[in-house]
């Protein structure tokens, strides 16, 4: 089951910045933060936010692959598997 947002506003982030941060990072849950009603940030750990990174690189990755296979470019599939690995561990840029 997801768990239900923790929306905060923007107000309650002036008054209590390092409680929402604790908040986020114990958590690893995202906090929306709301300004005048409407979703404005997102306030997420630094751990959350690496591994959000590395899933859209691979992402990222795949669909470029789609796209080549499509065009009718072809890659080692050693090369392709390296690439993600590197992704998923951390070394790349």
């Amino acid at each position: 089951m997801t768990p239900t947002p923790t929306i905060v506003p923007i107000t309650e982030l002036r008054q209590d910045a390092t409680g929402i941060v604790k908040f986020a990072v114990n958590s690893q849950q995202p906090v929306f933060i709301t300004q005048r009603g409407r979703a404005t940030a997102v306030v997420v750990s630094m751990e959350s936010y690496q591994q959000s990174r590395k899933e859209f690189e691979l992402l990222h990755l795949l669909a470029r692959g789609e796209q080549e296979i499509a065009a009718g470019i072809g890659h080692d599939l050693d090369a392709v598997l390296a690439e993600a690995a590197d992704i998923l561990n951390g070394t790349t840029a």
